[in-house]
C-alpha cells in the first residue's frame, strides 16, 4: 500500500484555508498493531486521520498533538500522537469492541466512543502544554472535531472524515479533510464553499475512487481561485525506544524498583502505539537503583 499523503491550499483571497489527507496506509498500519475491529478500525482510523491533518497545522518543528477521546463506550480511551508533519500514532483501551450497526446498516462509531471529553493537548514548546477540550458531542470524530474548533479556539472549522472496511477487516480507504475560515473572509467565498461541501459525497468515496489529496482540494475549492501551498507523504511512526522506557522506569524510583527487584524476574514494558517490546534484565534494574540513589 503507498504511503498515505496530504497536501493543503488557501484560497487566493484569503477566505478559507484546507488540509487533505489520504491515509489508508496510516490506518491499515494500526489494524496490524493492534488487530482492530471492524468499529474499531474506523473509530481509530479517523482519530487518527483526525490527529494527523490537525498536527500538520502546527508550525515548528519539534512540536506535536495529542488527540483523546475520553468517552463511556466500550472503546474506552482512544489516544492519537501527531508530530508537526502529520506523521501520526495511535491506540485505544479496547481495540476489539464492537456495537451494533445503525439503522441505517453503517458502523456505529459513536457507540463504541460514547459521550465524555474529547482533549487536544499541544506541545509546543511552551514551559506547559496547551490543554483544550470539550464534551463529545456525537463520537463519530469529525463533527466532535469540528465542534472543538468552534467551541474552544472559536476558528468556524468543517472535518470530515471517512474509512471503509474490508470484509477480512483490513482498510479498503481512507481520508479526510479539514476546512478552517480565516479572518474576515469574503461572503462569496464562503457561500460557495458550503455549498461544494454539501454537495460531495461520503469522503471515504472520494478516496475509495481513488481521488488524491489535490483533487479532493479541487472538488472542495471547485469554483474558487485557490493557490495549492505545499503536499507531502506522511506515516504511521512511533517514536519508542528503549532509552524511553529506561528513563521511565529511572523515574520510579529507589523504592518501586526494588520492589521490581525482589519479584525475581525480568521487567517488560510494551508500548501502547507500537506492541514493540522492551525486556530489562535484574542486573539492569539493579543498574537503575544505583543510578536513582545518586
Amino acid at each position: 500500500m503507498k504511503e498515505s499523503k496530504t497536501a493543503r491550499a488557501i484560497t487566493r483571497d484569503g477566505s478559507a484555508m484546507i488540509i487533505a489527507e489520504e491515509s489508508s496506509s496510516i490506518v491499515q498500519r494500526a489494524c496490524e498493531i493492534h488487530g482492530l475491529s471492524k468499529t474499531m478500525t474506523a473509530a481509530l482510523g479517523r482519530a487518527l486521520t483526525a490527529a494527523s491533518l490537525m498536527g500538520a497545522l502546527l508550525k515548528n518543528e519539534g512540536d506535536t498533538l495529542t488527540l483523546q477521546f475520553r468517552g463511556d463506550g466500550p472503546a474506552g480511551n482512544i489516544c492519537c500522537v501527531s508530530d508537526w508533519r502529520g506523521n501520526v500514532r495511535g491506540y485505544a483501551d479496547n481495540p476489539g469492541a464492537e456495537a451494533a450497526p445503525k439503522s441505517d446498516g453503517k458502523l456505529n462509531v459513536g457507540g463504541v466512543v460514547g459521550d465524555g471529553t474529547m482533549y487536544v493537548i499541544k506541545d509546543i514548546g511552551m514551559d506547559e502544554p496547551y490543554v483544550g477540550l470539550s464534551e463529545i458531542v456525537s463520537g463519530e470524530i469529525a463533527e466532535d472535531v469540528t465542534c472543538y474548533y468552534a467551541k474552544s479556539e472559536q476558528i468556524p472549522t468543517v472535518c470530515a472524515l471517512g474509512v471503509r472496511v474490508n470484509k477480512d477487516l483490513s482498510c479498503k480507504a481512507a481520508g479526510g479533510f479539514l476546512v478552517q475560515l480565516l479572518p474576515f473572509p469574503e461572503d462569496l467565498t464562503t457561500d460557495r464553499l458550503e455549498e461544494n461541501i454539501k454537495s460531495l459525497p461520503a469522503v471515504s468515496e472520494l478516496f475509495m475512487d481513488g481521488l488524491t489529496p489535490e483533487q479532493v482540494i479541487d472538488r472542495v475549492f471547485s469554483g474558487i481561485d485557490y493557490d495549492l501551498l505545499e503536499s507531502g507523504e506522511v506515516g504511521y511512526r512511533c517514536t519508542c525506544g528503549r532509552d524511553k522506557y529506561y528513563r521511565a522506569l529511572l523515574s520510579l524510583g529507589k523504592e518501586e524498583l526494588t520492589g521490581l527487584l525482589d519479584e525475581g524476574a525480568p521487567v517488560e514494558t510494551r508500548c501502547d502505539f507500537c506492541g514493540e517490546k522492551y525486556i530489562f534484565e535484574r542486573q539492569e534494574i539493579k543498574d537503575m537503583i544505583r543510578d536513582a540513589k545518586r
